[in-house]
């Protein structure tokens, strides 16, 4: 067997294949349809500072190749999390044994509203020993600057990725937004204030319309594309990325089989998230792994850093 172990930032993974925020829960929701223990990482949904209600629904509709959603980060919040959810997660899968048993890291991703927000609930999260890395979702609206994302701009990137590594001291992801002129300028932002790697891309911006009722199909008219319909951007971003800054780069977006993953390796990145292809098949992260390693074997590559940024 190939050697298909990762590191990212001070994250030893025992495969690069991870599971993308908000496709996959808090881990456990998948635990009987799968074994989540075979995964690199699994990024739990996005965690506030505060609890968020989210917003009023439709907020799912389905497009061509791909689907829209609008959430809006409902969670309970990081003291919720803390104190009822990392137990059950800890209890699942003992993280003080993590040196001795394969399992795969648990990640939270992070949001907020500002930068103070974002390190209150980073420093919280900083808390718990069995939680080694945290992930920013810098798409999230910037309140002080009239509602602008945070990801949109270098300035205010920069700004949330200092505030929060001030406050943290783990391993840290920044996960950027690809509604943007140039995403390596974002990236080489986050990188100079301390990230320890980038993950990207979050959901590109759509809506869709139901034309018999004149409506949006949306509660609040737009909101994330993500499925296959994304991957050409992201993959092209992934590449131009890897290519722009020093440290690791997790792609993501529209990966759905193993040939999608490997695409994403070969771009640049050291590791791959997949999301919405979740919630067609609930196996699909497993089967991924796996499909990675056969097709290492199979093309007789002893180590799967041999294939990282490899395209020519």
């Amino acid at each position: 067997m190939a050697n298909i172990n990762v590191k990212i930032g001070g994250l030893d993974l025992q495969n690069p294949v991870m599971t993308a925020s908000g496709t996959f829960g808090y881990g456990l929701e998948y635990a009987n349809l799968m074994d989540i223990r075979r995964l690199g990482g699994i990024i739990v949904k996005g965690t506030t500072l505060t609890p968020r209600e989210g917003n009023d629904y439709p907020r799912m509709a389905e497009t061509a190749s791909g689907m829209l959603n609008c959430v809006g980060l409902q969670n309970k919040g990081a003291d919720y999390f803390c104190k009822h959810i990392y137990p059950e997660l800890d209890a699942f899968f003992h993280f003080e044994k993590r040196d001795i048993e394969p399992q795969p890291a648990i990640i939270v991703n992070v949001s907020g509203s500002s930068p103070e927000d974002y390190a209150a609930c980073a420093s919280r999260i900083d808390t718990l020993p069995g939680i080694p890395a945290i992930e920013l979702n810098i798409s999230c609206p910037n309140v002080h600057d009239g509602g602008m994302a945070f990801g949109t701009n270098a300035k205010a990137a920069a700004s949330v990725v200092s505030s929060v590594r001030a406050a943290y001291h783990k391993t840290l992801i920044v996960k950027l937004s690809p509604n943007v002129t140039d995403i390596t300028e974002i990236a080489r932002a986050a990188e100079a204030e301390g990230a320890d790697a980038v993950s990207l891309i979050n959901t590109l911006m759509g809506t869709s319309i139901d034309i018999e009722r004149r409506r949006f199909r949306l509660s609040i008219g737009t909101g994330g594309l993500s499925g296959p319909s994304v991957k050409p951007v992201a993959l092209r971003m992934v590449y131009q990325t890897a290519r722009a800054v020093n440290i690791p780069v997790i792609g993501l977006g529209g990966i759905c089989c193993t040939e999608d993953a490997i695409e994403f390796l070969m771009a640049g990145a050291q590791a791959i998230q997949i999301g919405t292809a979740n919630f067609v098949d609930p196996k699909v992260s497993e089967k991924i792994a796996d499909g990675i390693n056969d097709w290492l074997d199979a093309h007789h590559i002893a180590d799967i850093s041999d294939i990282v940024g490899s395209v020519e």
